[in-house]
């Protein structure tokens, strides 16, 4: 499998990994311009810049570059020094751009009414692949979700199909308490970055309760983001669906993080 074909398996199974790609050179270098080395989330890589101490600090930058979500560029002077005597004694410089490969982020909706189509559109908007899951066919439908990349009418059939990730977000809004706990209770297990759920704040200490008594850990609940959404005061459909994805934006940038460690 080529490197790119590697990158496109990568992100559709949800995996992140880091791009370095050699876009300058200057004077004898160990590689070519334009040669690349993808780098996984587990440290293995695909192709190669040339080998040596250069290749394995590229390979460490990487690794920040996969968690930080942002791009770097590198400068190397290879000057016969001692340090980059692994094979890459040479003389002249080297540019290396790392850049972050992240598989699409995708919202799950659980719920096909008024609140979901409106979150579909921003979030459809925003980058979000699109699932929705509603055990209503008249609801989980194409007309009703024209950008849904996959639609569920099965609550079962979704839990037992679907394995969230970390680029996975679940949102709670379908019609019911009973729905609401039956999909609460499956969601705050997955591997998922975001598990949100909407309703009021005495609804969700009843949920969160009614989870402690079903055995789940503490750990587990306190990843629930409810009441959801960012707090703007929002009332209608539109609003309230604009307030979910800036959340989840936020989630997925760092930003909700931040937030919580700001004192006062």
């Amino acid at each position: 499998m080529g490197l790119f074909e590697e990158i496109v398996r990568m992100r559709k199974a949800g995996m992140r990994g880091a791009l370095a790609t050699i876009v300058h050179t200057n004077g004898s270098i160990p590689s070519y311009e334009s040669s690349r080395m993808l780098v996984r989330d587990d440290g293995s890589i695909v192709g190669t810049i040339g080998g040596g101490c250069v290749e394995a600090d590229v390979w460490a930058a990487a690794k920040e570059v996969m968690e930080k979500e942002s791009p770097r560029k590198m400068v190397f002077a290879l000057n016969n020094e001692a340090s980059y005597d692994n094979g890459l004694i040479c003389g002249g410089t080297l540019e290396v751009f790392v850049e972050p490969i992240l598989p699409q982020p995708v919202v799950y909706i659980f719920g096909g009414g008024h609140i979901s189509t409106a979150l579909a559109k921003s979030a459809s908007a925003a980058g979000f692949g699109i699932v929705v899951i509603d055990d209503r066919q008249q609801f989980a439908n194409k007309e009703r979700f024209p950008m849904a990349q996959e639609l569920y009418t099965s609550y079962e059939d979704a839990f037992a199909r679907l394995a969230p990730n970390r680029a996975s977000y679940l949102v709670i809004v379908t019609r019911g308490h009973r729905d609401d706990m039956r999909v609460l209770a499956w969601a705050v297990r997955t591997e998922a970055r975001y598990v949100g759920m909407i309703g009021s704040s005495n609804k969700v200490e009843r949920c969160k309760a009614e989870l402690v008594k079903r055995g789940l850990a503490a750990k587990d609940i306190a990843r629930l983001h409810a009441p959801i959404g960012l707090d703007v005061d929002a009332r209608t459909h539109g609003e309230i669906a604009v307030a979910i994805v800036a959340e989840m934006i936020a989630v997925r940038r760092g930003a909700a993080a931040k937030r919580r460690k700001r004192p006062g």
